[in-house]
């Protein structure tokens, strides 16, 4: 077909958090429209924080998300820190750094086998696959307990964490519990081995597009708690000029803003990650990688779902090294570090499962007088629209379903969680 005309209208797509709908049109083919239609209602939550106490902010933000719950809530408690000058104990961030990885491998576990595998294993969801491949199912909920559980016995529950506040813990683990993670933990590799096997085998659209990927960066480490911006186009910045970054602006069709950087989008998730941090990645996710053949600068989005995977290996290899540490140093109860101060700005910045989020809180008194939350999914909208409109002019020799389902693939590969992302209103406290 020379000239195809046609047109995509997903109402809404499946398999992503919230709702979000693709419309595409071609006429004689030439792309009239192309756009990622955001339509979840606003959420209001930087409403909600105002004229709160410090210490609920966290509980509070942590509500944001059902998922990233552990994000929120640690990015919410840095913000906090920061502006109240509270500098948390090295158990504290160690506690903190294995409870965000059983957050990681959760997420990531349930969209590599849950939301992706089953376009590429041809299966309309998880339902049918559960009965054409029962052992990839049960190894995936194998997999997701252990991260569930991980994460309760440090802050209490997973979803919405309760054990977690400003300079500490309420409630700890017990060695005992943290020596039964650490060899379940150790125990999963084999499943962790299997997810690689499996996705050497899945066939993923060699769709490629060039553009900006930004991540936070620690020098030691393969960074998910503070660190800096950097960006794979050049530049660093520090986490409190966010906004130098982000320049978030509105389009009609979406109820949540977008942002651009050096060009008009950027990318931030676990392929942003791997292209600016691979070489602070554990040695055998590093093998991972070079068996996923995935190298940077990587720039197929269908590859996020790749990195995520590599990031599983690491996220269990780091959560080992965390609990031997934790386990030889001897866990113990301590109080939370009290704010010498009740008043300042602070910014928190975490790498959640989907990339960068930015907590920032003015607070007056203990009490919080403004607040903005930058979302990942918000930082990644315009890039996904960007690769749309680049992808589409390439498959128009493919059949209206196959452009469909490329289009639906891609949307899912950014691993969007929409109604998180949503943040239209400029919240003015007075």
């Amino acid at each position: 077909m020379a000239n195809p005309s046609f047109r995509v209208d997903v109402h809404h797509v499946t398999r992503v958090e919230g709702h979000g709908n693709i419309v595409v049109d071609v006429q004689n083919g030439e792309l009239k429209q192309c756009d990622l239609e955001i339509v979840e209602t606003p959420r209001f939550f930087e409403a909600m924080l105002k004229g709160r106490p410090y210490g609920e902010a966290s509980h509070i933000s942590s509500r944001i998300c059902g998922i990233c719950a552990v994000g929120h809530a640690t990015a919410s408690l840095r913000a906090t820190e920061k502006a109240l000058g509270v500098e948390p104990s090295e158990q504290t961030v160690l506690l903190r750094k294995l409870n965000f990885h059983g957050e990681m491998l959760d997420s990531h576990i349930l969209h590599a086998y849950m939301l992706v595998a089953p376009d590429c294993l041809g299966v309309g969801s998880v339902i049918p696959l559960a009965k054409a491949a029962p052992d990839v199912v049960m190894r995936a909920l194998r997999m997701k307990k252990l991260s569930g559980d991980l994460c309760a016995a440090i802050c209490g529950r997973h979803t919405h964490p309760i054990a977690m506040t400003v300079g500490g813990f309420t409630h700890f683990p017990t060695t005992a519990q943290l020596q039964e993670l650490r060899d379940r933990l150790v125990a999963m590799r084999s499943d962790v081995d299997a997810t690689v096997e499996l996705f050497q085998k899945l066939k993923l659209p060699a769709f490629e597009r060039e553009t900006e990927y930004i991540a936070l960066h620690k020098d030691d480490e393969y960074c998910f708690i503070d660190g800096k911006l950097v960006s794979t186009d050049g530049g660093e910045w520090p986490i409190e000029k966010y906004r130098l970054v982000t320049n978030e602006f509105l389009v009609p069709h979406s109820t949540a803003k977008r942002t651009k950087n050096q060009r008009q989008s950027y990318m931030v998730g676990a392929l942003a990650r791997f292209n600016v941090n691979h070489a602070q990645l554990h040695p055998r996710a590093k093998e991972a990688a070079r068996a996923l053949n995935l190298a940077p600068k990587a720039v197929n989005p269908y590859l996020n779902t790749v990195a995520q995977v590599v990031e599983i290996v690491h996220c269990v290899e780091d959560a080992i090294e965390l609990a031997d540490r934790l386990i030889k140093t001897g866990l113990t109860w301590r109080a939370p570090v009290q704010p010498p101060k009740l008043s300042g700005e602070g910014t928190g910045a975490c790498e959640v499962p989907r990339g960068t989020l930015f907590h920032n809180y003015v607070i007056q008194d203990g009490w919080i007088s403004g607040a903005n939350c930058i979302i990942p999914t918000g930082q990644n909208l315009a890039n996904i629209e960007a690769d749309m409109r680049s992808l589409v002019p390439t498959i128009l020799d493919k059949g209206q379903s196959e452009i469909t389902l490329a289009l639906e693939m891609l949307v899912r590969a950014y691993d969007p969680c929409i109604s998180c992302s949503t943040h239209l209103l400029e919240v003015r406290f007075e």
